[in-house]
Formats: structure tokens, C-alpha cells, sequence
């Protein structure tokens, strides 16, 4: 994971197909702003055509054709939302290590009980 002052990859690629990145430490920036509401519309319409794939798949008689766009439609949401999962992943925090992991080398967790 990179910390959180490097490069912010953006979901959307420049006019080669190459990724587009965006160096800024302002998170409400508006470019970082545009990303985040890029990033939703792209989760939102993802999750839209899985439902509609769901239903097309129930189909017995769907056309081919029809299930071939479904398949180009959802490989392209698939790569939007990878690219947005690892856009928010490089985001993340990297925790400090927890005292039990600096003595053992386990990692420390617990359990909640009802």
C-alpha cells in the first residue's frame, strides 16, 4: 500500500488508455472531488448491470447477441470497479503495528461476543 501523500489513481484513463494519476495532499480538493463522484456513478452503474445480469442470465431463451454485449458490459464494469478498489486500496492508512504483533510477530485481534 503507498502512503497516503503519493499519487491518487484516478478511475478514469487518458487518451492513450494509460491511467491517470493526481498528486495533491487536499482530499476535498475539487479534482479528488470529481474522482470520489466518478468512483460512485462507476460502483452505481456496476452494480445496476449485475442486476440486469442476473436477470438476463434467468433467461433461457436470451438471444446471443444480447449475452455477448452483457459479457462486454460487464468486463468493462469489472475493470472500472478494480480500478476504483485499487485506487481506495492505495488510500488506505497503513496501521501501526500493534504492541502483540512488535513482541510476537502474530497479528492481534479479537473476537466479539454476544
Amino acid at each position: 500500500m503507498t502512503p497516503h501523500n503519493e499519487l491518487r489513481l484516478l478511475p478514469w484513463a487518458g487518451p492513450d488508455g494509460k491511467p491517470c494519476f493526481l498528486s495533491t495532499d487536499d482530499n476535498a480538493g475539487y479534482l479528488s472531488r470529481l474522482a470520489d463522484s466518478a468512483e460512485g456513478v462507476q460502483l452505481g452503474s456496476g452494480a445496476e448491470l449485475l442486476d440486469h445480469a442476473v436477470e438476463v442470465l434467468a433467461d433461457q431463451g436470451a438471444d446471443p447477441d444480447e449475452l455477448r454485449r452483457l459479457a462486454a458490459d460487464l468486463a468493462g464494469a469489472l475493470r472500472d470497479v478494480v480500478r476504483v478498489a485499487t485506487s481506495r486500496g492505495h488510500r488506505l492508512a497503513i496501521p501501526a503495528p500493534s504492541t502483540r504483533e512488535e513482541h510476537t510477530g502474530a497479528p492481534c485481534w479479537s473476537a466479539a461476543s454476544d
